[in-house]
């Protein structure tokens, strides 16, 4: 069973500073069809101004995965960490126990694009902890490269829940596959570009969750760049 969450359909909000759109409910918006989907509670697509950006605030018991798109974004935490986040970087910051950070775009000119993802945890009151990677292009064009996962496999980074992220860069006509395991479930995510997922169409923004396919094929359209979760 496939079940496509339209970009069009999702929560959308516009502070002026911040043009955010929100998969499922998150902050003011609230759609009780729509709370998450098995470990992944929020997928929130974020364009965030020059000079402008998220000031200090706490998290708790929470996996924050970041990938941006286009600009940079500048991460502060209170465990020390001070980085900038640029496409083709990966970042996940595991909020456990508690920890206070703030996401800043440090250009004067250009935005920043950006996707926040967040996934329960495994268990509660974990020690803070935080990653950030580069993953160049050449192991994810028109392949399917493992970004995060439970036991950092395949120099992937570490996230501490039950699920396996993808990206993938796709050139139109080409196509990758997954098999999720017996029990599994997976979403697919559309960073840009338009997909086929097993000959469903699925553009920017768009989602789709999946239950109960034994075999994923993720077919380009055109151009295309994917994010996908194999869930638990």
């Amino acid at each position: 069973m496939i079940q496509i969450r339209k970009a069009g359909d999702c929560g959308r909000a516009n502070h002026g500073w911040l043009d955010t759109r929100h998969t499922f409910s998150f902050a003011s918006y609230h759609d009780p069809e729509h709370m998450g989907f098995r470990s992944l509670r929020v997928m929130n697509e974020d364009w965030v101004q020059p000079g402008r950006g998220f000031g200090a605030h706490p998290h708790h018991d929470m996996e924050i995965v970041t990938y941006v798109l286009e600009g940079a974004l500048e991460h502060k935490d209170s465990i020390g960490n001070g980085e900038v986040l640029r496409p083709g970087e990966f970042q996940r910051m595991s909020a456990g126990a508690g920890i206070l950070h703030s996401e800043f775009n440090p250009s004067d000119t250009d935005p920043v694009h950006l996707y926040q993802i967040w996934l329960l945890p495994e268990h509660n009151g974990i020690v803070p902890s935080y990653e950030q990677k580069r993953f160049d292009d050449g192991g994810m064009n028109n392949a399917l490269r493992l970004v995060a996962s439970p036991n950092a496999e395949q120099g992937s980074l570490k996230i501490h829940q039950n699920a396996r992220i993808y990206l993938a860069k796709l050139d139109a006509g080409r196509q990758v596959g997954h098999a999720p395991a017996a029990g599994r479930h997976a979403w697919l995510q559309v960073l840009r570009g338009e997909v086929a997922l097993n000959d469903l169409r699925l553009q920017t923004s768009d989602g789709a969750a999946v239950s109960n396919e034994n075999i994923l094929t993720i077919s380009a359209t055109t151009n295309a760049e994917i994010m996908l979760f194999d869930l638990a």
